[in-house]
């Protein structure tokens, strides 16, 4: 692939907007990592297909479910406790740093899994983003489609 996965994740991420739609897009139940990976297999012309989708989705969930989203919990409920506990400050911001390396990790599983699968000329990032996305309402579409638009800019550069 042309850049490695982290470091696209890096780089769309911090495009206008990016962060803002992936944490809209997460508190409606998606998983940001996998939504960065279909972003980026899109981009670099991995073909779409559903199995793809579904082995992504298998690899992602476990990992996504008893380890991201369980640190993050521990770090959402101590953010109202930590303003006030300067101890409690330095760990929560110990467990955001496990946090973002178990997301890295992750996000390294995802790319492992898809660096044989075939390429095409053709961009398909809406394909992998709708496919791998949770249910949305509209608001999270709007940040879907964001996230869709930034990622094919960053392509262009």
């Amino acid at each position: 692939m042309s850049s490695d996965l982290w470091h696209f994740a890096e780089q769309l991420y911090s495009q206008p907007g990016v962060e803002t739609a992936c944490l809209e897009l997460q508190e409606h139940g998606a998983d940001v990592c996998l939504l960065l990976c279909g972003a980026w297999l899109g981009v670099n012309g991995v073909e779409y297909n559903a199995e793809r989708a579904a082995q992504l989705r298998a690899m992602s969930q476990p990992w996504q479910e008893q380890v991201v989203m369980r640190l993050r919990g521990v770090r959402q409920d101590w953010r109202a406790r930590a303003f006030e506990d300067s101890q409690l400050k330095a760990l929560r911001e110990q467990i955001k740093q496990l946090e973002l390396q178990a997301e890295r990790i992750q996000l390294e599983r995802l790319a492992g899994l898809a660096t044989q699968w075939p390429r095409s000329d053709q961009p398909s990032v809406g394909l992998w983003l709708t496919s791998l996305s949770a249910p949305l309402a509209d608001s999270g579409r709007a940040a879907q489609n964001l996230l869709c638009d930034s990622a094919t800019a960053l392509a262009r550069l």
